[in-house]
């Protein structure tokens, strides 16, 4: 049986996108909820802008610890569908913060990949299921820490740009719910047994 790179190599493309992005203009791509019915795709450019060099190491290493979980864990292209779906998903969640003017960066879809990487392990056997498991209790751990429906911004020691605890929480809902619908199809498309047997 071969391995799938279909995962590891979005992660790749995430990190590579963000770092194209790196010197382009922001606020032509960034999120903002006044300008999203006329410019659109910032529900998917703004997740590759970053603000400081710090925020894009960041989450340049969230792409690389996901590939690696995703290439030891063997994800491939049902998670890697469900990754995709979650992206504007999560970005289009921003709409509930309206007080969120503006908005950059990976972490949402970061949040997202996650639950979907926890959800995929949780779903087989053994010490997959229980790594899953605790993927999945860190995550609601972190996001409760967060307080995502307190303030929309929040300064957080050792990082130079003020943080969005709610776009966590969009993510990690959009991951939950992409990885649902992409395994409900999954599951119609496949074979079923003849009736009656």
């Amino acid at each position: 049986m071969t391995r799938s790179t279909s995962w590891v190599r979005l992660c790749a493309a995430f990190a590579a996108l963000s770092l194209l992005a790196w010197p382009l203009p922001r606020e032509l791509l960034d999120w903002q909820p006044s300008l999203i019915a006329t410019q659109p795709w910032r529900a998917i450019t703004s997740a590759f802008v970053h603000l400081t060099p710090l925020h894009l190491a960041a989450n340049l290493a969230g792409c690389a610890a996901l590939a690696l979980l995703g290439h030891r864990a063997a994800l491939a292209k049902p998670e890697t569908i469900a990754g995709l779906i979650a992206l504007p998903l999560t970005q289009f969640a921003l709409l509930l913060r309206p007080e969120l003017q503006s908005y950059a960066g990976l972490s949402g879809e970061l949040h997202a990949m996650t639950a979907i990487a926890a959800l995929s392990l949780l779903t087989r056997p053994g010490r997959n299921r229980l790594i899953g498991a605790a993927i999945a209790i860190g995550l609601v751990v972190k996001l409760i820490l967060e307080d995502p429906l307190g303030p929309a911004l929040r300064n957080t020691p050792g990082f130079d740009f003020a943080v969005a605890p709610f776009a966590h929480l969009s993510g990690a809902i959009a991951g939950v719910l992409a990885w649902a619908l992409t395994m409900a199809l999954i599951q119609s498309r496949s074979p079923r047994p003849p009736h009656g047997t």
